[in-house]
């Protein structure tokens, strides 16, 4: 995957179907990891393990994942909590909104932070 921005920044904004940072946009969802910001191509109702391939494979630099599941609160699917739970990474699933308020938290606090979120298609 190459980063549509190398290396992590707070998302700026979201909503209208994608996410703004760093002064850019991108329509859709995004993984911010440590090594950048990537789209992600993905529905919250078909999350697969092998969406999360990314993250895992960085999984020595993130102690937590927040993933935002869209508009509103889910869970993951079981086979994905599965992959995250065998790689050690600890996450934290809630709404999109929230999703990007706690990773700009936890990124401004120098955490060892990434997020996989999901696109909403309304105004935020």
């Amino acid at each position: 995957m190459i980063p549509h921005y190398p290396g992590q920044v707070p998302i700026d904004c979201y909503g209208g179907g994608g996410f703004g940072f760093a002064g850019m946009s991108h329509r859709g969802s995004v993984l911010a990891l440590p090594s950048g910001i990537y789209g992600w191509s993905v529905e919250a109702s078909g999350l697969q393990p092998s969406d999360f391939a990314p993250v895992l494979s960085e999984a020595g630099r993130i102690d937590l994942l927040i993933i935002g599941m869209g508009p509103g609160m889910a869970r993951p699917p079981q086979a994905v909590r599965a992959a995250l739970a065998v790689s050690g990474i600890v996450y934290d699933a809630m709404a999109t909104g929230h999703a990007v308020a706690t990773y700009n938290l936890l990124l401004a606090e120098k955490r060892r932070v990434a997020a996989a979120l999901i696109a909403m298609h309304h105004p935020a």
